[in-house]
């Protein structure tokens, strides 16, 4: 079967799958995902077997350290992946929530009702626990799902895949709701990119050269999120135990992933109490300092940031950091050099915490709080299928009730235009 042929097959079939899937109960898809949590788990071994095929092709390959590091499964990440499932089983279902409705003069009530977006093509590179949280959150919401993940994780994401289809299957849901494409070469990305009739949303999950490909050739909408460029503010008010705690954990939990922290803003009054120390933990835990000349002041490990480095997302342990002069002057380094995706800001003071929260759009402002919980999970919605940066439909973490879009619903009595 040629390429064009499979990928016709695979969206055909996709938006079949999806019609009947949008018409299911609660119940059925609840018990798919609560059934795919349980073989998750018991096939632990075989799917941490398939992973150490890809990690070992990655080694050979010279993958860089962060890329190994998204493709690592572990028992724990596993039980992680099983829970996230329980908890989205847990949720309301999204479809066919009636948002609100209105009586116009006339005596018509119109409503809004959330329905599912239809069939969502995933792309995404590395992670296998994407398949998972994708599948899961695309059940939940009545949407078809193709899944396209990169070579690098091809047998960790097929046998991921074949769990959720045999559990669709024993569950009365289409197995065909749920596809992966086996086929790696970017010949099919291209096709499917073009299947804008059975596809109704492409969200890109990867680098920033991968999903600015996918954004410039498709011919169906893009979820994007070019980048992660993550800021930590601590403010003149800022408790010195808790700036210090948020900003090594923003930074030092897991530093591969988008919403790890990759620059620090420090308020000019704690450049001389607070900074120098908490400089030479970084440091002692192998944090390469690049900063400004204040920056470097008090720290003689550090290095001068140049430009590029204020809005440069690492995924490594490379922090760049600038004393600014107030809570305005850091905020302009974050519209300038920021990507939308998340920002904190530590402080004892609530009117300048509120202040933050209401200046800073990007889609996760937070207070006193790490950046690392920018994340679905993280923030109750079982899983994400991505972090939209894009404001238009969705922005931020995207859960179930972001895989919805919604209808007017309108109930007349014999009503008539006149």
């Amino acid at each position: 079967m040629s390429f064009r042929a499979l990928v016709e097959e695979i969206a055909k079939r996709a938006r079949l799958a999806g019609n009947h899937l949008s018409e299911l109960p609660s119940d059925a898809k609840d018990a798919a995902l609560r059934c795919a949590a349980d073989r998750l788990e018991e096939a632990s071994k075989s799917i941490l077997a398939a992973n150490s095929q890809d990690l070992g092709t990655g080694r050979s390959t010279r993958a860089p350290d962060a890329m190994l590091d998204r493709l690592t499964l572990s028992g724990d990440r596993i039980g992680a992946m099983a829970q996230g499932l329980r908890k989205i089983a847990a949720l309301p279902d999204p479809v066919g929530e009636i948002t609100g409705m209105w009586t116009r003069p006339n005596g018509l009530r119109v409503g809004r009702m959330r329905i599912p977006l239809g069939v969502i093509l995933v792309i995404y590179e590395s992670r296998p626990n994407v398949t998972a949280d994708v599948a899961g959150l695309c059940l939940k919401s009545g949407n078809a799902t193709i899944l396209r993940g990169g070579s690098e994780a091809i047998h960790s994401n097929t046998a991921i895949a074949e769990l959720f289809r045999t559990s669709a299957r024993e569950c009365g849901v289409p197995e065909d709701a749920i596809q992966l494409v086996h086929e790696t070469d970017r010949e099919i990305v291209d096709l499917l990119l073009d299947r804008e009739d059975e596809i109704d949303l492409v969200i890109p999950r990867g680098g920033e050269a991968l999903i600015r490909r996918v954004a410039e050739r498709s011919r169906i909408p893009v979820i994007k999120h070019y980048k992660g460029v993550c800021h930590v503010y601590l403010d003149r008010d800022a408790d010195p135990k808790m700036a210090g705690d948020i900003t090594i954990n923003s930074k030092c939990q897991r530093v591969s992933v988008c919403n790890s922290a990759e620059s620090l803003l420090v308020h000019e009054s704690l450049a001389d109490t607070l900074l120098p120390s908490l400089l030479a933990e970084l440091h002692g835990l192998g944090v390469e300092i690049r900063g400004c000349p204040q920056t470097l002041k008090r720290c003689p490990d550090a290095i001068l940031a140049s430009e590029d480095d204020w809005s440069q997302e690492y995924l490594a342990k490379i922090l760049s950091v600038r004393v600014v002069e107030s809570m305005d002057q850091a905020i302009d380094h974050i519209r300038i050099y920021g990507s939308n995706h998340t920002e904190t800001i530590v402080t004892e003071n609530l009117r300048r915490a509120h202040a933050f929260l209401r200046r800073v759009h990007s889609s996760c402002v937070m207070v006193n709080a790490s950046t690392r919980f920018a994340d679905g999970y993280q923030l109750g919605l079982g899983a994400e299928v991505g972090i939209s940066t894009t404001k238009m439909h969705w922005y931020g973490p995207m859960g179930a009730e972001g895989l919805t879009t919604q209808k007017f619903i309108v109930f007349g009595d014999g009503t008539l235009i006149e």
